[in-house]
């Protein structure tokens, strides 16, 4: 029988998909590499249109174990100045956000665009890059014209990388998605001032039951 996920934990295990998108982004702009496990789950979530819960978007709690030891991390302030920017990424994308979800008809855009690239998702299983070179041009159509747009520091050599591209805005999309999926779960910016205490404890506490590996 699987598990009952409180409110709370949905919207932890939401955040935490917003922290991985954030970190991977972070890792790919600086280093050229990934956790190949952790970019397939994370692009996995943009084709989940009905899952039961939060979890189920990733896969399972291990699908976004990164999310939630990066969030740990964030909320207990133990991030060093060489994840200043993967927490700049997850506050840039929680805004970016609420002006996507002001756009109506972008939205729109996305979720179709979305719905037929998941086909191409379904039997491209195994080659990532590929649905990531689809994604990265829906980012590319819509996202990239709004007014506020992420700015993606790290390696000029890896940035300019065309595939590391792909990667980077097909991962900003899913982070976005995670953000969407947050707010809609009750979660507001407020809360990680106020609630950031019992955040912390629930992100800890859903990492803890995962395997180590």
């Amino acid at each position: 029988m699987s598990r009952q996920f409180s409110q709370f934990e949905q919207q932890t295990l939401a955040l935490a998909g917003v922290a991985q998108a954030a970190r991977l982004v972070d890792q790919v702009s600086r280093t050229g590499t990934y956790p190949i496990e952790f970019l397939e789950s994370s692009i996995h979530s943009l084709f989940e249109f009905e899952a039961d819960d939060a979890a189920a978007i990733f896969g399972g709690v291990a699908g976004v174990k990164l999310g939630l030891n990066n969030l740990s991390a964030m909320l207990a302030n133990r991030q060093g100045e060489e994840t200043r920017d993967m927490v700049r990424y997850v506050f840039n994308l929680l805004y970016l956000e609420r002006k996507f979800a002001a756009s109506e008809e972008m939205m729109a855009v996305v979720h179709s665009r979305l719905q037929h690239a998941s086909f191409k998702a379904e039997h491209f299983a195994g080659h990532v890059n590929d649905v990531c070179h689809s994604v990265s041009g829906i980012y590319q159509d819509t996202l990239s014209k709004l007014r506020f747009r992420i700015k993606v520091s790290g390696s000029a050599q890896h940035l300019q990388d065309r595939q590391n591209a792909d990667i980077i805005r097909a991962v900003l999309l899913a982070g976005l998605r995670s953000a969407f999926l947050w707010r809609q779960l009750g979660g507001r910016r407020w809360k990680l001032i106020l609630q950031r205490k019992h955040l912390l404890q629930t992100a800890q506490n859903l990492s803890r039951d995962l395997p180590l590996v």
